[in-house]
């Protein structure tokens, strides 16, 4: 398990590097433009040139990896929020991100693991249809159209709910009842996709774990049918469904990027949409940074569940 461990995570290094070097290159080679304000434009200029613009790209790239290694530098904001460390930035808006995106999981995880089972169980009948047109709608339309839709029906129409989040100066802190129930929208159209996605992936494992030999042979021998399937089906269908709970938990992040922008969420998301429209590009490079590896976190940890799972996927790789 060691050997299996050491090589996902080299290849996720290798693949890390790889991303982060091309996306420094491609950001470094946009035009950037100084404000009219002369003072301002010197002290930015005073900063650029102690990053090496200017400079060979494999030059800037050297100066940038330096002030990563040394003293954890990456980068400054001029736009976003004048001469502000963009990792401060990045901190300080991940409360907010991280709350929307563990309640959409807390929902979507359990609600589409049930109509998942709900709808194997009952295969080919009218519940089974339902499901199964409902998964399929919820995962062909995007997050975001589901965000315009719960904003204008629960926000405007109904009036049950605000069109945005509650500022902390009236919600009083992220995980208050206040700002939860301001955010509920936000959580709900996040997991619309989710609970389709983890339903129909749960329903196609468990058909096949309810058509497996084991299962007849459980039923041959007298067990009750709810018994073989808790102790038989269910067990066996949960090796492959753990791993994309895993992966959904740390990849969601990336969906809630455009819903943050929508309901006015001052998380990451809004914070990367702001740094493409204001062309601050050193958050833009923090934000990508970020998000590469969040989403390479995501593939190691699946494949690290699989094998912590399936004793077998560690003799394969031995």
């Amino acid at each position: 398990m060691r050997k299996y461990i050491l090589k996902r995570v080299a290849l996720l290094l290798f693949t890390f590097f790889i991303i982060v070097t091309v996306s420094f290159v491609l950001i470094r080679m946009l035009p950037r433009e100084l404000p009219s304000d002369k003072a301002l434009a010197d002290i930015m200029l005073d900063r650029w040139e102690a990053l090496g613009y200017g400079k060979p790209i494999l030059v800037q790239y050297l100066i940038y990896l330096k002030g990563i290694v040394t003293a954890w530098d990456f980068g400054t904001s001029w736009y976003v929020e004048f001469r502000a460390p963009v990792w401060d930035l990045l901190i300080e808006r991940l409360p907010p991100t991280i709350t929307v995106n563990l309640f959409a999981l807390l929902i979507s995880i359990p609600i589409g693991i049930l109509l998942g089972v709900l709808a194997s169980l009952k295969r080919g009948k009218p519940t089974d249809l339902i499901i199964s047109l409902g998964v399929m709608i919820f995962v062909s339309v995007p997050s975001y159209v589901y965000a315009f839709v719960v904003q204008y029906v629960l926000g405007y129409e109904l009036g049950w709910f605000p069109l945005t989040v509650y500022p902390l100066s009236i919600a009083g802190g992220w995980l208050t009842p206040k700002m939860l129930y301001s955010m509920f929208p936000a959580i709900l159209a996040l997991s619309f996709g989710e609970v389709a996605g983890l339903a129909r992936f749960t329903r196609a494992e468990m058909c096949e774990a309810l058509e497996a030999e084991h299962m007849v042979f459980s039923r041959a021998k007298g067990l009750r049918r709810s018994y073989a399937i808790r102790h038989h089906a269910l067990r066996n269908a949960l090796v492959p469904i753990l791993p994309t709970i895993v992966a959904s938990v740390i990849g969601v992040m990336a969906g809630s990027v455009i819903i943050e922008e929508i309901f006015s969420i001052p998380g990451v998301g809004q914070l990367y949409i702001r740094a493409i429209n204001l062309g601050d590009y050193d958050v833009f490079m923090m934000n990508t940074v970020f998000y590469t590896f969040l989403g390479l976190l995501s593939g190691l940890a699946v494949d690290l569940s699989y094998g912590f799972i399936d004793p077998r996927i560690r003799v394969g790789e031995a």
